[in-house]
């Protein structure tokens, strides 16, 4: 089992070790895992922008220099072939997306050996509470030398968001401060010594976790009165069924008075 020396929030060493969890500290590192990850994090940090012009893009050399036969001179089409002083560039870099992509279990390998490569050398370490009452640069100063980390690169790993503390570090070089879930192989590997929150690793927070500005409210919506149920429609009368008239017989004409 892995342990890390233990600091109070004032930066005073502990009497005990702050034992790390065994499933995720289980020392064992992976350094072919670790270097692909790195690998893929940098790719990822290419913009892919650079560009430059063929003898397509290039303005001019739209008339032969000079004709094809009789002048003893080699042929040529144009001033902008790539053999010529101001011409167009051959397998010039174009715009490119260099984005790799990594299984999700092998990043998080990786992110696991990283942090135990750090526990291993001794240079995880692990503070009880890293709450700031105010943006305050000299307080996260002193709290580094306290530890013995300063002048070296640091990153900072947090329980949850620590705006004070991140507001703190901004002018600080070589310190990063970032929550603990969002750190990355290639974060811990980039700093020299990894400070942790207690908390973060499953301890006893010692401080209550700094809340962002919480949204506001939903106001709760006004019940809707239940309809009264619709009275069911009255039953038309069924119209009268009307008997056919009887048909008058014809009226038999009158004879004609002789």
């Amino acid at each position: 089992m892995l342990e890390a020396p233990l600091f109070s929030s004032a930066g005073a060493r502990a009497s005990g070790g702050f034992a790390l969890p065994e499933p995720f500290f289980d020392g064992t590192v992976n350094e072919p895992v670790l270097h692909q990850a790195v690998t893929v994090f940098l790719n990822n940090q290419r913009q892919g922008t650079a560009a430059t012009k063929t003898r397509s893009f290039v303005s001019g050399g739209n008339q032969k220099p000079w004709r094809q036969k009789g002048t003893g001179r080699a042929r040529q089409g144009s001033t902008r072939a790539p053999h010529w002083r101001g011409g167009g560039t051959v397998f010039g870099p174009q715009p490119r997306d260099y984005r790799t992509k990594i299984p999700a279990k092998v990043r998080q390998l990786a992110r696991r050996s990283a942090f135990n490569a750090r526990a291993r050398e001794g240079a995880l370490l692990v503070v009880e509470s890293l709450a700031f009452d105010a943006p305050k640069t000299a307080q996260l100063v002193a709290l580094l030398a306290k530890l013995g980390v300063a002048g070296q690169k640091v990153l900072v790993l947090t329980h949850g968001i620590r705006k004070n503390l991140y507001l703190s570090s901004r002018n600080l070089p070589g310190t990063d401060v970032m929550p603990y879930t969002d750190a990355s192989a290639y974060d811990i590997l980039w700093a020299e010594v990894v400070v942790v929150e207690r908390a973060a690793l499953g301890g006893e927070a010692g401080a209550e976790v700094e809340v962002t500005e919480a949204p506001p409210a939903k106001k709760p919506r006004a019940a809707k009165a239940k309809a009264a149920p619709k009275a069911e429609p009255k039953a038309e009368p069924a119209p009268a069924t009307r008997k056919p008239a009887a048909r008058k017989a014809p009226a038999q004409k009158k004879k004609e008075s002789e």
